[in-house]
C-alpha cells in the first residue's frame, strides 16, 4: 500500500525544539541544587509547548526520574508513550477517574482532607502527596490544620509518599516578597517537623519551582519542580539571585506568503489601526493568533527576524496571518523564513521580550502555542 503523503512540517509555520538545550538546562539546574535534591521535570501543558512525550523521553535518558503534570490525562499520555519513573498529578483528578491513577501508576496531589476521603472511597490503592497551603491559598490544607493532614495517613487505600507546597512570590526579590517566601518556607518545615515528631513518614518533600531554586537554592528538599527554567527562559525580564547557563530551547518560525508595495496613507490589517506614513514593502507571514501568537503584539513593539534583520509587525495580528514591514530587507520574497522567537544570522528575539511586548509572561506565550504548529526536534 502506498504511504499516505502529508504536508511538509516546515511549509507554513512550525516550532523548533532543541533537545540538547533542554538536556543542558537540566544539568545546569541540577548543579545548583542542594546535595541529595532531585529534579522533578514539570512537563504539563505539553511541556510548556515543547512536546511532553519527546522532552520527557530525552530527560529520562539524562537521568531524570520524576515528572510533574497537571492532569490525569497528561499522566496517562506519558505512560502510554513508554515513560517510566514517578509521575505526579498536581491538579485535580475527579474521584470517578481514580482507576486511571491506579492503572497508570500515577501519584495524585491530595489537595485537602475531604478530597483524600473521596479518593479513598473510590476503592483503589493510590499513592498521594499531601498538599500544604503555606500562604498561596490555591490548593492544599492550611498549614495550621495538622489533624487534617494526619487524617490522610489514616486512609486505608492511600499511601502518603510525599508532601508539597508552592511559593507564591519566589520570583520577586522585593523585601516584602522575600519575607513572605521565607515565611512560607518556615511554615512548610514546621509542618514537616510536627508530622515527623508524631511518627509519620513524609516521603519526598518539595516546595521549590523554578524561581524557588533560582532565588532560594539553599532550601534543602528532595525535589525541585523545575518548569520554565528547564526550557531555558525566565518568566519575565526580572533579576534572580542565581542564574545558571540556561539556553532557550524553542524557536518559532513561519514562511512569507506574499510581498507587496503599499503607498503612503494606505492602511494594514483589520480595523485599519496602522497607516503608512511613507511607501512601504509589506510581507504577509503564515502565522497568527490561532497558532498562539499574541494579538497584543499588534502595535506594541512586536518584531520578527528576516534575513538577519529586525522587522516590525504592522497592524493587527490576524487569526492565521500577520504583516511585517520588510522595506529595509533586500530581496524579501515568498518562502522566506521569518523568526518570531529564536535566532537568525546572529540576531535573537527572546521569548521574554515577546512576553513583555504582549503584556504577559513567557509561560503564557509558550503554553498557548497551537497544536497545528508542527514540532521539529533538533539535537539528540
Amino acid at each position: 500500500m502506498e504511504a499516505i503523503k502529508r504536508p511538509s512540517v516546515d511549509g507554513r509555520a512550525w516550532v523548533e525544539v532543541d533537545l540538547d538545550a533542554i538536556a543542558g538546562n537540566a544539568a545546569a539546574l541540577r548543579a545548583i541544587m542542594p546535595e541529595g535534591c532531585g529534579l522533578m521535570a514539570v512537563v504539563k501543558a505539553d511541556a510548556y509547548g515543547h512536546g511532553a512525550n519527546v522532552v520527557s523521553a530525552r530527560l529520562w535518558r539524562e537521568g531524570v526520574r520524576a515528572f510533574a503534570v497537571a492532569t490525569v490525562g497528561e499522566g496517562v499520555a506519558l505512560r502510554e508513550s513508554g515513560l517510566d519513573g514517578d509521575i505526579l498529578v498536581m491538579g485535580y483528578t475527579h474521584p470517578q477517574d481514580a482507576a486511571f491513577l491506579r492503572d497508570f501508576r500515577l501519584t495524585q496531589l491530595a489537595v485537602d482532607g475531604a478530597y483524600a476521603k473521596a479518593l479513598d472511597d473510590a476503592g483503589y490503592r493510590l499513592d498521594v502527596h499531601i498538599a500544604v497551603d503555606t500562604g498561596m491559598h490555591r490548593l492544599g490544607i492550611d498549614h495550621t490544620e495538622l489533624a487534617e493532614m494526619e487524617g490522610i495517613y489514616s486512609r486505608g487505600n492511600l499511601t502518603v509518599t510525599g508532601i508539597a507546597s508552592h511559593l507564591a512570590s519566589s520570583d520577586s526579590l522585593k523585601p516584602e516578597d522575600v519575607e513572605f517566601t521565607e515565611l512560607q518556607t518556615e511554615r512548610f518545615f514546621e509542618v514537616m517537623e510536627a508530622l515527623k515528631s508524631k511518627g509519620y513518614e513524609l516521603g519526598r518533600r518539595h516546595i521549590q519551582a523554578s524561581y524557588g531554586l533560582l532565588n532560594y537554592s539553599d532550601i534543602s528538599c528532595d525535589y525541585v519542580r523545575a518548569g520554565i527554567a528547564l526550557y531555558g527562559v525566565k518568566s519575565a525580564n526580572i533579576p534572580v539571585r542565581t542564574m545558571p547557563a540556561l539556553k532557550p530551547a524553542l524557536s518559532i518560525r513561519a514562511r512569507v506568503a506574499e510581498v507587496r508595495q503599499i503607498a503612503a496613507g494606505e492602511s494594514v490589517s483589520y480595523g485599519r489601526t496602522f497607516r503608512a506614513e511613507r511607501p512601504l514593502t509589506l510581507a504577509t507571514v503564515c502565522i497568527g493568533y490561532a497558532d498562539g501568537i499574541p494579538r497584543h503584539l499588534s502595535g506594541n513593539g512586536g518584531v520578527c527576524l528576516l534575513r538577519g534583520g529586525r522587522v516590525p509587525i504592522l497592524g493587527r495580528v490576524c487569526m492565521d496571518l500577520l504583516m511585517i514591514d520588510v522595506t529595509g530587507v533586500d530581496a524579501a520574497a515568498p518562502g522566506d523564513v521569518v523568526t518570531l522567537v529564536g535566532g537568525d544570522d546572529g540576531q535573537t528575539i527572546r521569548c521574554e521580550d515577546v512576553a513583555e511586548a504582549s503584556g504577559t509572561i513567557t509561560n503564557d506565550i509558550l503554553c498557548r502555542l497551537g497544536s497545528r504548529l508542527p514540532r521539529v526536534y533538533i539535537g539528540e
